[in-house]
């Protein structure tokens, strides 16, 4: 069982939506199903030329290690030299910055991943959380459920 695209289609237009309404900067959301094929993905306009990469990287990277990205993450400061391993085997797919999330169903099946980027990280987060629970679904991101309401200062 996988995200079917038309619940693809509405996580990234929910995220993109949420995103306007709180003046994020322009934002590239993906979603893979979970072989790490891309569904859908749409890029605002002003956003940067590698957004599309890293937004597919940040879901990617979650699916791929079967971790969410802040657990990437303090692996990565535990081992940098085996994350940047990790990162070259996996083609760059791989980012240890908020903006991947898990999409599971109401019976906590795996369906997916998210990747959003153009924002803070944690901003980046919340669009994807947003657009998650607008499709009816649930989004896990390692964070207690009300930190990803808040806003970090550092983009990816």
């Amino acid at each position: 069982m996988s995200v079917t695209l038309a619940q693809a289609n509405r996580i990234v237009q929910a995220g993109l939506d949420f995103a306007r309404a709180r003046r994020f900067e322009p934002l590239t959301l993906a979603v893979l199903d979970t072989g790490g094929v891309l569904v859908s993905l749409a890029r605002e306009d002003g956003a940067g030329l590698l957004r599309p990469d890293i937004a597919v990287a940040k879901a990617w990277g979650v699916l791929g290690l079967g971790i969410d990205n802040r657990e990437i993450g303090r692996r990565a400061a535990a081992a940098p030299d085996f994350f940047t391993s990790v990162a070259a085997l996996a083609g760059g797919r791989v980012l240890s910055v908020p903006g991947g999330v898990f999409v599971r169903d109401a019976q906590g099946r795996l369906l997916g991943a998210v990747g959003a980027t153009g924002d803070t990280s944690l901003n980046d987060e919340r669009a994807a959380v947003a657009g998650i629970r607008a499709a009816g679904l649930v989004p896990e991101t390692g964070a207690e459920e009300d930190e990803t309401d808040e806003t970090d200062q550092t983009g990816a």
